[in-house]
């Protein structure tokens, strides 16, 4: 499957724009985007309203009343949205569609990077684990997510889909969290949208090269194996532009972008919001 930055998918890309749904019109709490597991809803309520997911208070709405809310790789298939502002509910319940993730099986990756067991390398590991934790816990005031992405290269190839079963050298692992997109060592590697840079990070024992963007209420993108990082961590950028080149540092077998998308504690798939 072979896309372009800005161009319409075609043939098997077609299923990244499975879920695509809208739901019925409200005047208080409008609901569009992809209502599939990894999928996401974008909203439109009152202004600095609380919103709740299954009761739990977990974002509130932009100075415009935009927000965003993820479903995770196993999403449950209803999910409750409430938003509350002085006294005020609206209230929507949505279905969620459940998506289809293959099994993937890469061999030949060095063994450390696998089950690693040395104490110096578990010690730089957890060292690591902090870093990115912080660079997640990012929670800028904006709603850059809301007229959706660009794709991050110009011209690639999906080389692994997102939510897939790994198997590495043999071993189950855990799903694989990121869409892996196949491009020449070097290619720029572009901010799909506006945000804030929160880590900035070369030669992660897993990752390589790493860059976490947010773009506001905890949406935060990943960028792994570059090997070469163009942004500071605190930098403000702007859609299009560049944060860095493509690699095949930290766990690669070849030269690729893992491109991941967190909205708080959830995994999502970032090729579903690409101009969503």
């Amino acid at each position: 499957m072979i896309l372009n930055r800005r161009g319409v998918i075609t043939g098997s890309g077609a299923l990244l724009a499975a879920g695509a749904a809208r739901a019925q019109d409200d005047p208080d709490l409008t609901l569009t985007g992809r209502f599939v597991q990894g999928g996401h809803a974008l909203g439109r309520t009152w202004p600095r309203a609380l919103i709740f997911i299954d009761g739990e208070s977990l974002t509130a709405a932009s100075a415009d009343g935009r927000f965003i809310i993820g479903f995770d790789r196993d999403a449950p298939g209803s999910i409750q949205i409430e938003a509350r502002l002085d006294g005020r509910v609206a209230r929507r319940t949505l279905d969620v569609a459940g998506g289809r993730f293959p099994s993937t099986r890469i061999n030949g990756l060095p063994p450390s990077t696998v089950a690693p067991s040395d104490p110096e390398l578990l010690a730089r590991i957890r060292r690591e684990v902090v870093l990115k934790t912080e660079g997640f816990a990012s929670r800028i005031d904006a709603d850059h997510f809301h007229d959706g992405f660009d794709w991050p290269l110009e011209g690639f190839r999906v080389s692994s889909r997102w939510g897939s079963q790994r198997v590495l050298n043999g071993t189950p692992a855990r799903p694989h969290y990121g869409i892996d997109l196949a491009a020449p060592q070097g290619t720029v590697i572009r901010a799909p949208a506006a945000g804030r840079i929160t880590l900035a990070q070369p030669g992660l024992h897993f990752e390589g090269g790493l860059v976490l963007i947010d773009h506001g209420q905890g949406l935060i993108t990943a960028y792994l194996h570059q090997s070469r990082i163009d942004v500071a961590a605190g930098q403000d950028v702007r859609r299009g532009e560049p944060i860095g080149r493509v690699g095949m540092t930290g766990r690669a077998t070849g030269p690729h972008l893992c491109w991941r998308m967190k909205w708080r504690d959830r995994n999502l798939d970032p090729s579903l919001l690409v101009k969503t």
